[in-house]
């Protein structure tokens, strides 16, 4: 039996199969749930890439009978984020936030708190203010990705995470919907720039937009090229 790497020096005991790739993608949770964790968050994130916008991350629980019963067929064809169409992923948005026995929590950071702090601090800020919002408090957090070291729960990071386990491909969701959702307030904001259509990442058009306009006031001042562009400018 393997160690997850967990946060603040707490191990949790691993099935093998929780660190080999399984489609079954309630086998992390099930372990856990079987170990008597039964508040298991799911946690990801959206928009740690682009050039303009928050960096946006969601938490979710999902009941602990689904051990015994499986997913509920509405969400039995969740996935990353990525693999779904819009359409997909504005569907699913409606039934975990709907669902009675799922909790969640979305959180954001701004472009100028990015710039402050950076978008890797920025982004582990929204992953535990998401999660701090969970109440009763999580016992444990899938995470997708590398171990968070500024956690401050006890996690299982995975690599490809929200494609392997439904806690966090359903927080992929929301995240990834919440900021396009902003981004589509944002394009009203400031027509020019094209944020309905690329959310902020460094397209040509937006690349072409940002030269013929400057940066607006989402924009995230410390990425290149808008970092270099401010060095011009002053």
């Amino acid at each position: 039996m393997k160690s997850c790497l967990t946060s603040g020096g707490n191990a949790v005991a691993c099935h093998p199969e929780m660190t080999a790739k399984s489609t079954d993608r309630l086998a992390f949770e099930r372990e856990l749930w079987q170990q008597g964790l039964h508040l298991v968050a799911g946690v990801d994130e959206a928009g740690r890439g682009p050039l303009a916008g928050p960096v946006v991350a969601a938490a979710v629980i999902l009941p602990p009978r689904w051990a015994e019963s499986g997913c509920d067929e509405s969400l039995q064809k969740l996935n990353d984020s990525k693999q779904l169409t819009e359409r997909q992923r504005g569907d699913f948005f409606g039934i975990l936030t709907a669902h009675p026995e799922i909790r969640h929590a979305i959180a954001t950071v701004d472009a100028e708190t990015i710039d402050r702090i950076n978008i890797l601090q920025a982004t582990h800020r929204a992953m535990n203010e998401a999660l701090a919002q969970l109440a009763p408090s999580p016992q444990h957090a899938l995470v997708d990705g590398l171990h968070v070291k500024t956690l401050k729960l006890p996690q299982t990071p995975l690599v490809k995470g929200d494609a392997r386990s439904y806690s966090i491909a359903a927080a992929s969701v929301l995240a990834k919907v919440t900021r396009d959702r902003l981004m589509l307030e944002y394009d009203r904001q400031w027509p020019q720039y094209g944020f309905a259509g690329h959310k902020g990442y460094g397209t040509p058009a937006h690349l072409a937009a940002i030269a013929a306009h400057g940066p607006c006031p989402i924009h995230r001042r410390s990425f290149a090229p808008l970092k270099a562009k401010e060095r011009e400018l002053f």
